[in-house]
């Protein structure tokens, strides 16, 4: 039973949880391209080492920007065929697939830069209502199931993204930057990237039905009154003054948690140039090394967290999710603090175990602990307002980490990457202080 309809929501098989998940596979193409490459790009197309943080706002603004309203939208949009969600997947997806053929053929680092603000947005025209679409069908005992078989097909897509530069040079394309321009590996990765990302959503679209509103009669008139801009305006702003106590506390730990991970993603590449290859010249083969290097640690990662993402609601049932929570980020932090250390590349796979755990519980437990407090017919909205304290804390990153990297640190970014472990491991310790109106949870999916 939904706990704030009251509405009794069918119990669904493995297959499926399976089918309305599997589009996250594409998205998170999408995304692992994104973050394993982006740097690399922008570093090969000439960028100042200062101020690739700057570069890399273009991301977060826009899902400060797009998510709450898609949300908002989603919410108020129901077709007999289509449904609420569905719509949402398909034209993100087809503009996300756009955007990835486009990226590795910028000719100039704004156009990269202009590039990511186009493929983020798209990316988030699709992602976000997929987290609501957990909550709009599945009961509370199936949710944090829902969400770890989000996981898995993350965990799944990343690693085959973050490997695809590595496969393409071992079948015999170029990795150089020949000219200053983009790798081979990279385009073609890129490349397949789109394709996949576009056809998984797809089938999510095609497979995966959903469930209509209660009242119809209600829900039109409600959405009736919504389509006034103001009343959209004043809903969408006002949502933060209407936020869940649970929501609050969530977004401490979120802000903590994604100042890590901006700092992972935006940082190690160039990290482990400088502290293990050598080398700060972003045209040097020993730079490009290190950067498909940098998609195979990533790609660690992502396997770990889709194989721990069926374990972690084991955990949970046994503890409770922000335990479980709490552990995951605290293995993180030290692990991702722990590459400062470490100088020898082989070494480096296992900090990306620890990372790999956090970053399973990451996609799940929050998602998880948040929807058993949400209104369910403003369940898009306040999982896009919830995404506020995803890019909020990566605009922080964004202006903040390259003055400190360089007045700080030196220049030498691998000291930003263990500052980020640091944050993680606060994250951890406020995770404690979250309250979770944990449903009962039933064996098995």
């Amino acid at each position: 039973m939904d706990m704030q309809t009251g509405a009794i929501k069918p119990r669904l098989s493995f297959w499926q949880l399976w089918n309305m998940s599997f589009g996250f596979f594409g998205i998170q193409f999408g995304f692992a391209l994104q973050n394993a490459n982006t740097s690399r790009i922008f570093s090969t197309l000439g960028a100042d080492p200062d101020n690739l943080a700057l570069y890399w706002l273009a991301a977060p603004v826009t899902g400060l920007l797009v998510q709450p309203v898609i949300g908002y939208l989603s919410d108020n949009t129901w077709h007999p065929k289509w449904g609420r969600r569905r719509p949402f997947f398909f034209i993100g997806a087809v503009l996300a697939a756009i955007a990835l053929f486009l990226m590795p053929n910028s000719a100039a680092l704004w156009m990269a830069v202009a590039v990511l603000w186009m493929m983020d947005a798209a990316i988030n025209v699709s992602m976000e209502p997929f987290r609501a679409f957990v909550g709009d069908k599945l009961d509370a005992s199936q949710q944090t199931a829902g969400y770890a078989m989000q996981t898995f097909f993350i965990g799944c897509g990343a690693v085959i993204a973050s490997l695809l530069p590595v496969f393409f040079e071992s079948m015999g394309v170029s990795n150089e930057a020949v000219g200053g321009m983009i790798p081979q590996t990279v385009r073609y990765s890129f490349y397949a990237g789109g394709a996949i990302f576009f056809l998984a959503v797809l089938w999510t679209v095609v497979s995966a039905d959903e469930l209509p509103p209660a009242d119809m009669d209600a829900f039109n008139a409600e959405r009736k009154h919504a389509r006034s801009l103001g009343v959209a305006l004043t809903e969408i702003v006002g949502g933060f003054t209407r936020m869940p106590k649970t929501m609050v506390q969530l977004a401490f730990v979120q802000f903590f948690t994604w100042i890590a991970l901006f700092a992972m993603w935006i940082y190690t590449g160039s990290a482990i140039a400088d502290n293990v290859f050598g080398t700060t010249d972003a045209q040097s083969s020993e730079f490009q090394a290190a950067g498909s290097f940098v998609g195979v640690m990533f790609a660690v990662y992502s396997g770990v967290s889709a194989l721990a993402a069926f374990l972690l609601p084991v955990f949970a049932r046994a503890t409770s999710r922000k335990t479980v929570h709490a552990c995951c980020l605290a293995i993180g932090g030290l692990s991702l603090a722990s590459i400062y250390l470490i100088t020898d590349k082989n070494m480096l796979m296992l900090p990306m175990i620890g990372v790999g755990l956090a970053w399973a519980s990451i996609l799940t437990m929050p998602y998880a602990i948040l929807a058993g407090s949400l209104p369910a017919k403003r369940m898009g909205y306040f999982m896009g307002l919830f995404n506020f304290f995803v890019v909020i804390p990566q605009i922080c990153s964004g202006l903040l980490l390259g003055g400190v990297t360089k007045h700080f640190f030196g220049g030498h970014t691998v000291m930003t990457v263990a500052l980020g472990g640091g944050c993680m491991l606060i994250a951890a310790v406020l995770t404690l202080f979250v309250t979770d109106r944990a449903a009962p949870v039933k064996a098995g999916i």
